[in-house]
């Protein structure tokens, strides 16, 4: 995992999620996350960006 995605994982999840996976079900958890609390769609970024 590069610096670049580290960091786009704690401050914008969703487009960290898009740029690995682009626009289907992962993008959108995470965004529906990241919506709901900072904190889960962080989790999420991260969980799938492994």
């Amino acid at each position: 995992m590069s610096l670049l995605t580290i960091i786009l994982n704690i401050f914008l999840p969703p487009l960290a999620v898009f740029l690995k996976h682009g626009l289907g079900t992962t993008f959108l958890i995470s965004l529906l996350l990241t919506l709901i609390g900072w904190i889960p769609g962080v989790i999420h970024a991260f969980v799938v960006n492994q």
